[in-house]
């Protein structure tokens, strides 16, 4: 079963999403939360897997509460769930280490799916987000920040090579497929990458990768 927190400050939204989610067998929504700082409160009491968070809320935005969630609790989700495809909402909330992003206009099944798909460690973005992400790197105040030159060479050849396909939108089967590795390699090269960037998922792997 996966647990989910509702954060949005229209109570109409979060009935909504929750009648739909509860009609999953896998899925069980386990609260509602208005603001980012009744977020934070609410995943340290029900301890969901996954938040499905909007970005602009009162008292303390969803931008600022994914921080402080990915922070805390490492092994929470965070999905963000906006009515907005704004460069800088999507730079932010990624930089800030969601795990996705898609728009509230999505269907239902789609959701479902992006749901599970994240709480399984997949990333998951609403169709031209991730294009619109990477177009818009350049802007230093809004994106990833570049690693030092030092850390760009402790990385090996190999997964240089992964990151190079992670950052032209391969998953890990394709990668593995064009490099002649098993899958599960393909999975312990993104980790490393993971820890030698200090980034928290796949969408700031690809980010970084179109940075050079």
């Amino acid at each position: 079963m996966i647990g989910l927190l509702l954060v949005d400050d229209q109570s109409l939204i979060c009935q909504g999403l929750a009648a739909i989610l509860d009609r999953e067998d896998d899925l069980q929504v386990l609260g509602c939360a208005e603001n980012g700082r009744a977020a934070i409160s609410q995943v340290e009491s029900l301890q969901p897997d996954v938040v499905l968070m909007d970005i602009r809320m009162p008292i303390m935005t969803g931008i600022e509460a994914t921080r402080l969630i990915v922070d805390r609790f490492p092994t929470v989700k965070v999905l963000v769930l906006s009515t907005f495809d704004d460069d800088r909402d999507i730079a932010l909330s990624m930089r800030a280490g969601a795990n996705g992003y898609l728009l509230k206009d999505m269907p239902a099944p789609e959701l479902v799916g992006a749901i599970r798909l994240v709480h399984r460690g997949y990333t998951q973005m609403a169709p031209g987000l991730m294009e619109k992400l990477v177009t818009n790197v350049a802007d230093p105040a809004d994106s990833i920040p570049p690693a030092e030159p030092a850390a760009l060479k402790q990385i090996p050849a190999r997964e240089r090579d992964v990151l190079r396909l992670i950052g032209q939108g391969c998953t890990n089967r394709q990668i593995a497929t064009q490099l002649n590795l098993a899958e599960g390699t393909v999975k312990t090269y993104v980790t490393h990458l993971l820890n030698r960037l200090a980034l928290s998922n796949r969408s700031q792997l690809a980010i970084f990768a179109n940075s050079f």
